[in-house]
């Protein structure tokens, strides 16, 4: 029997789940530890409730099958372990339901032994058609409840794969905004040097023409005083 899943962050529905799936197999167990020993409408009774145990199996087994998606990636392969545990004892327990059901003679008690001779060869015989076909559909069950875990853990990747992609998509538009952001300040500081640059030509001019002024007027001054 497959053993309870430690609880971790993100995965407290799906250990409640298969605690109750815990309960639903040990009573399930027990109703199939008693059939045998049971025979005409009293085996038809535990028969009808361990039908109805295995279907309350079946439902929470889907209910653990969607919620483990929802489990961190970190942990979701323990989860998916547990879970295949699981679904392998609930498929044990239903063929052995199965044979059970298919022992006519400890179903219907004497009256199946009330039956002319060679009969029985062709019950046999239809009893072993029966099962082959039951295992032939067990086989196709489990195969199909393989495939469809496949294409929801695909299903699972591909959401991650695509919530990655969203995510560096973000990033790589923010770091497009700061360089567009950056871009402005560059051109700000250029247009600032620019400017710095104007005023300086300009009072580097303005310097020269008041020293050409001077230097005139020095000379002028030199001048009318030698005349």
């Amino acid at each position: 029997m497959a053993n309870p899943l430690d609880t971790d962050v993100g995965s407290e529905l799906f250990s409640s789940y298969e605690a109750e799936l815990k309960l639903v197999h040990a009573d399930l167990s027990q109703k199939l530890e008693q059939i045998p020993e049971l025979a005409g409408e009293p085996r038809k009774a535990a028969i009808h409730q361990a039908e109805r145990a295995l279907e309350e199996a079946d439902e929470l087994l889907d209910q653990m099958r969607l919620e483990k998606q929802n489990i961190p990636t970190s942990t979701r392969g323990k989860a998916n372990q547990r879970f295949r545990n699981w679904e392998s004892d609930t498929d044990s327990a239903r063929r052995k339901l199965t044979t059970l059901s298919s022992d006519r003679s400890a179903l219907f008690g004497s009256r199946y032994t009330d039956e002319p001779a060679g009969s029985s060869d062709i019950h046999m015989e239809q009893r072993q058609q029966l099962l082959s076909g039951t295992d032939r559909l067990d086989r196709s069950t489990q195969r199909l409840k393989s495939s469809q875990a496949l294409a929801n853990e695909t299903e699972a990747i591909g959401a991650s794969t695509l919530a990655d992609l969203h995510r560096q998509r973000e990033t790589i538009q923010h770091t497009h905004d700061r360089l567009v952001q950056s871009e402005g300040y560059v051109d700000r500081s250029v247009k600032t040097l620019r400017g710095m640059a104007r005023r300086m030509a300009t009072n580097r001019v303005i310097t020269i023409a008041i020293i050409t002024v001077l230097v005139i007027l020095i000379v002028a001054v030199i001048f009318s005083k030698f005349r």
